[in-house]
């Protein structure tokens, strides 16, 4: 069974109390970095045998082997380099994510800089996941499980212009974009040979070019020798060379959210709408997943310029709040946005739903943290979006 699915989540899951004291007990060097993996693959387990007991095809580790939801690929990579406690300098003060840190007096921490010429080393850092996933699944199942990377983009955004990369190693965004991609591409030649059939790239930087706040930032940015709408071009060709060499049955899709952190917390807001041409008819992804669970997305206008050979999932099921939605109200949402898609395409309602589903707007625990919500409480909201998904869609998956 091929992805995308009728009922979908957007990977991070909650985790469990016993996995968040053990890593913390590592990192305070009150326990030994050798008793993490075994209670961290327990944790595993019991989320994986969640989501099959939920009925979810779409299967991940819940990203429970991550401090954040982007992981560690940017940091192995040859010319990266971490950097803690970074000057402020740095960054773009009116980037969303970066504005929020700013307001509550913090640096933004587990920063990544090019310090050199960008490679890949040949050795996946999110490869181990996949395997043990598979380990975990019979070998049909193998295809649906999904791995959330990192937006090749997220590290060039939220830094000022110039600072993103030495002058002396890249003399423009081109070169440094090329690098980049070329490292994306080895990536996934090595997850596809290990048997990934589905992808999901998460980024909330191109969520923050619907904000009229970080619009304004930008243009009184006199330090910016590119327009926030060139640059969100570059970003899309930045993917499309990204993605440019993987087969054609490798899936991949793009999660927008205006924010997911420590406390239920948003960064932005804004609608799709300055953003919709570009972002559905030039990104070469096949499926969207779109936060639409407040109004802060804007309504589903947007989605008229969805073309017929690409997929939407409607994230109209908040994951940063306990309180169930209404399950009539959200189907209602869902017909209306097919309504929008069908007469966009001159199709039919029907033909729509056919490239549609639900999930939750964003992950559960983008930072390890966790949303403002409990494990039940989860388990409620995953519940409510498969019962969303098979009563349009009944006996689809």
């Amino acid at each position: 069974m091929s992805p995308p699915f009728r009922a979908e989540h957007l990977g991070s899951l909650l985790r469990p109390d016993e996995l968040l004291a053990k890593r913390k007990a590592v990192v305070q060097h009150e326990a030994d970095p050798s008793e993490l993996p075994p209670v961290q693959n327990a944790a595993i387990q019991f989320i994986v045998q969640k989501q099959i007991e939920l009925g979810f095809r779409c299967i991940t580790d819940g990203e429970y082997g991550r401090h954040m939801f982007w992981g560690t690929f940017f940091p192995n990579l040859n010319g990266m380099t971490e950097i803690y406690n970074p000057p402020i300098e740095l960054f773009r003060a009116y980037a969303p994510d970066v504005a929020a840190f700013i307001e509550e007096v913090q640096i933004p921490g587990e920063s990544v800089i090019c310090t050199g010429k960008i490679s890949h080393t040949g050795e996946s850092t999110y490869v181990d996941q996949v395997k043990y996933l598979q380990s975990l699944l019979p070998e049909e199942r193998w295809g649906e499980i999904k791995l959330t990377v990192a937006a090749p983009n997220w590290y060039h955004l939220r830094y000022y212009e110039g600072k993103a990369y030495p002058k002396d190693v890249y003399p423009s965004d081109k070169e440094y974009f090329a690098d980049i991609a070329k490292a994306y591409q080895v990536e996934l030649d090595i997850l596809y040979k290990a048997g990934l059939r589905n992808v999901q790239f998460d980024d909330p930087n191109l969520a923050y070019f619907c904000s009229e706040k970080m619009l304004k930032g930008w243009e009184e940015d006199k330090t910016n020798i590119t327009s926030a709408d060139d640059m969100f071009e570059a970003y899309i060709q930045l993917y499309n060379d990204c993605i440019s060499k993987a087969p054609a049955d490798m899936h991949f899709g793009v999660h927008l959210c205006r924010g997911n952190f420590v406390g239920s917390r948003h960064f932005s807001e804004g609608s799709y709408d300055r953003i919709a041409t570009k972002l559905f008819q030039s990104l070469n992804v096949q499926t969207y997943y779109l936060e639409y669970d407040t109004p802060r997305a804007g309504g589903f206008e947007p989605l008229a310029y969805l073309p017929k050979n690409k997929n939407v999932i409607l994230g109209v099921i908040t994951s940063k709040f306990p309180k169930l939605e209404d399950k009539e109200e959200m189907k209602r949402r869902v017909y209306e946005a097919a309504e929008i898609i069908a007469k966009g395409n001159g199709e039919t309602k029907e033909d729509a739903l056919k490239r549609m589903g639900v999930s939750p707007q964003c992950g559960f625990a983008s930072h390890e943290g966790g949303n403002l919500i409990d494990m039940q409480g989860m388990t409620n909201k995953l519940k409510l979006v498969r019962e969303i998904a098979d009563e349009i869609w009944p006996g689809e998956a």
